[in-house]
């Protein structure tokens, strides 16, 4: 359980990994730092080394000079054998998952790294700018003024993995709501990044669909071009809250500062580049990785916690958002997962499962194990 007195995380030194409030395995680094107008800024990628029980993980400079010597051996076997020399030797490729999480949210399921490691791949999340460990006291939480940001974040975080692991296999990356959207659109300008993005309840279209959309951002972009910053007034709710801690209806425990139990002030910039972002993808993507996109099957929305909360998407409209998935890319495979949450990984016991287990189909199918 947290603290009564939540904190800020503690940045990093370049290239430091520390660990996590996750417990074993967990560790974080700090990247992308700089400057904005509201001072220091910086994103943090998060891994997950599984912990073998009888055979703890060395530390990174025992490890170095272990597989060393591993590449010496195997090295000096192929000479014995008549095989390439060992300076011909290259290392194997790592596969990897990079996470990315939705609005006023931040990396917290260590379930969701273990499934990925249980498939051999490496797990990453990435806390973006202004997010969970990335955020600090003096900032506007949440803020942007394009999703385009997010770009340095992103390309960060894939630079601090090849250098954590080496040369790098396939790479998956898998994003939820916000994430969805930011991933998609990252995955359209940037072809060939990402092998295959499997998208969790990602927010594609504006509730009401596209007449909402215009009518807002025809309201909000004058405001959001001279004070970015200025709050859109909107009904504080908690239900969504209600339905993920484990200090109400759910069972996760979740850092009471990195996912407060009501949301971060919306503001007229952050909303303008969403509403940009899904005229975007309204308009058609070209993403040639393939997709998986899931939601529930259900949509409840309400402004109080409701039994019905619990197996519904509370967030997004499901069947808008399965219309505008078709609009990604070359191949998207769409599944509803019943009695869903929004966050499909954070829902029942049995409901996650489900979702799981249409993730391994997609990867058995699209990116199958070499």
């Amino acid at each position: 359980m947290h603290s009564e007195e939540p904190q800020y995380a503690v940045d990093t030194r370049p290239g430091q990994w520390v660990e996590d409030e996750l417990g074993p395995g967990f560790s974080y680094t700090t990247i992308a730092r700089g400057r904005d107008e509201e001072g220091p800024l910086s994103a943090t990628l998060v891994r997950y080394l599984p912990v073998e029980a009888s055979s703890p993980e060395p530390p990174r400079e025992q490890k170095h000079w272990r597989d060393a010597m591993l590449n010496l051996r195997q090295g000096l076997d192929r000479v014995l054998a008549g095989g390439p020399q060992a300076g011909a030797a290259t290392e194997e490729p790592t596969d990897v998952v990079l996470g990315m999480h939705g609005w006023t949210d931040y990396f917290y399921n260590a379930e969701l790294a273990r499934y990925w490691a249980g498939r051999g791949y490496r797990f990453y999340a990435l806390d973006l700018r202004r997010y969970g460990r990335s955020l600090r006291s003096w900032q506007t939480p949440g803020f942007v003024t394009s999703l385009t940001e997010y770009d340095v974040d992103i390309e960060a975080a894939l630079a601090t993995i090849r250098e954590d692991v080496g040369p790098v296999g396939r790479t998956l990356c898998v994003a939820h709501s916000t994430g969805g959207l930011t991933a998609s659109l990252y995955a359209h300008r940037h072809p060939g990044v990402f092998t295959a993005l499997i998208l969790n309840s990602p927010w594609l279209e504006m509730q009401g669909s596209w007449l909402v959309r215009n009518a807002a951002a025809g309201l909000l972009d004058p405001l959001a071009r001279v004070r970015p910053k200025a709050r859109i007034k909107l009904p504080e709710v908690d239900h969504y809250w209600q339905s993920l801690s484990n200090r109400a209806h759910g069972e996760w425990d979740i850092h009471p500062l990195w996912r407060p139990r009501h949301a971060f002030p919306v503001t007229a910039g952050w909303i303008t580049a969403v509403l940009a972002g899904h005229a975007e993808v309204n308009r058609g993507l070209d993403i040639k990785a393939p997709v998986l996109v899931m939601t529930s099957d259900r949509t409840h929305l309400g402004t109080s916690f409701e039994p019905e909360m619990l197996v519904s998407d509370t967030v997004i409209e499901v069947e808008t958002v399965r219309q505008r998935a078709l609009k990604l890319g070359h191949e998207v495979a769409i599944v509803r997962i019943e009695a869903g949450m929004h966050d499909l990984f954070t829902s029942a016991a049995r409901t996650r499962a489900k979702a799981y287990e249409a993730v391994t189909r997609f990867c058995d199918g699209y990116v199958p194990a070499p």
